[in-house]
C-alpha cells in the first residue's frame, strides 16, 4: 500500500497503487460509509489543511470521480443529500423580504457591511438566496470555502459571494502564473475560486458589483488566514460568456487570461460538453508568482496579502 504522510494540501496523483489501496479498504470494511472511508484515506495519506483538518470533503469528491469512471465501487450513500436552500419556511420568508426593488446610488448605500456567513442563521440565509436567485443554484462547496453576505449601511441585503477551491487544472491560469503540474499541486491551496456572485434581484445600484469585488479582495486573504491558517495570493473566476460580459470583473481590475475548453475537471472526452467560460484572475500580492512558486511555502505558512 501507498503511504504519504507529507502530502498536506496536495491532491494525490492517483496511481494504480492508490486505487488498489482504496479497493482494499472498501472490501475489508463493508460497514464503512463514504465519510469514514474518506477520513481514513486522509489520515493514511496525510491529506490535511494547515490547521490539521482532514481534507475529507475533497477526498470524497475524488472518490466520486473515480467511482464515475468505474475505477472503484463506492459503498451506497447512507443518507439522502441535504435539501438545497434550507427549510421551505425560511425560503418563503426570504423571498418575501428581499424582492422589493432598490434603486439608489452607491453613495446612498455605502459604507457597505461585509459579513462572513458562518453562523447557522446566516448560512441558511446565504444558501436560500443563492438557491432562489442564482442561475447555478447553490450546488456543493468542496474543500476550503468562505461565504460573504454584503448589506447596505442600513442593513439591507444586497449581494452574496462564495469563494471555494480553485480548479484543479486550468491551462490559461497555469500559464499566467507559470505553474508546472508539480508546482501547481503544491500551491493550489494558496488560491481560491469565486464560484458564486449574486447581486439580489431588484437591486439597481450602479458600480455596486465592482465595488463589492474590490472590498472582498482587500480582506479575503486575512479572512482565509484566520479560518484556515494560510493566506491567499490569487483569486480566479470563470464567467460563462454566453450569459455575461464580465464587466464588473474588468472594472475591479481582474485580468482576462483566456477561456476554458468546456471539457470539465474530470472529463475524459476531447470535445466540449460544458459552456465555454472566460477565465479571470486577480493577483492579491505584487510578487504573487514568486510566492506561488516558492519551495515549501505551504509548510512555512509565510506570506500575506497587501
Amino acid at each position: 500500500m501507498c503511504h504519504n504522510k507529507d502530502m498536506g494540501h496536495r491532491r494525490p496523483d492517483i496511481t494504480q497503487l492508490h486505487i488498489e489501496q482504496i479497493r482494499q479498504l472498501i472490501e475489508g470494511h463493508p460497514d464503512w460509509h463514504r465519510t469514514r472511508l474518506s477520513e481514513e484515506l486522509c489520515e493514511l495519506w496525510g491529506w490535511k489543511s494547515d490547521i490539521g483538518q482532514l481534507k475529507s470533503i475533497s477526498c470524497r469528491d475524488l472518490l466520486r470521480a473515480l467511482d464515475a469512471r468505474g475505477q472503484i465501487k463506492l459503498p451506497p450513500q447512507k443518507k439522502s443529500s441535504r435539501k438545497k436552500g434550507g427549510a421551505k419556511d425560511t425560503g418563503r420568508q426570504l423571498s418575501f423580504l428581499y424582492t422589493a426593488p432598490i434603486e439608489k446610488g452607491l453613495k446612498d448605500v455605502a459604507p457597505l457591511i461585509v459579513e462572513i456567513a458562518d453562523a447557522k442563521d446566516k448560512i441558511s440565509e446565504f444558501k436560500t438566496l443563492i438557491e432562489q436567485q442564482h442561475y447555478l443554484s447553490y450546488g456543493q462547496s468542496v474543500g476550503e470555502c468562505i461565504r460573504y453576505i454584503v448589506r447596505s449601511r442600513d442593513g439591507v441585503t444586497l449581494a452574496c459571494l462564495m469563494y471555494g477551491s480553485s480548479a484543479w487544472r486550468c491551462a490559461p491560469r497555469d500559464r499566467f502564473i507559470g505553474w508546472s503540474d508539480a508546482v501547481r499541486t503544491e500551491h493550489l491551496h494558496l488560491t481560491t475560486n469565486n464560484t458564486r456572485f449574486l447581486i439580489l434581484e431588484g437591486v439597481r445600484v450602479p458600480y455596486l458589483a465592482s465595488h463589492v469585488l474590490s472590498l472582498i479582495s482587500r480582506r479575503i486573504s486575512q479572512d482565509w488566514q484566520t479560518k484556515y491558517g494560510h493566506p491567499l495570493h490569487l483569486i480566479e473566476t470563470f464567467v460563462e460568456r454566453n450569459r455575461f460580459a464580465g464587466t464588473c470583473y474588468k472594472a475591479a481590475n481582474w485580468i482576462h487570461v483566456g477561456e476554458t475548453t468546456g471539457r470539465g475537471r474530470d472529463s475524459v472526452s476531447a470535445h466540449a460538453i460544458l459552456p465555454i467560460k472566460d477565465v479571470y484572475i486577480l493577483p492579491l500580492t505584487t510578487d504573487f508568482r514568486k510566492r506561488l512558486a516558492a519551495p515549501n511555502l505551504s509548510k512555512s505558512g509565510k506570506g500575506g496579502s497587501q
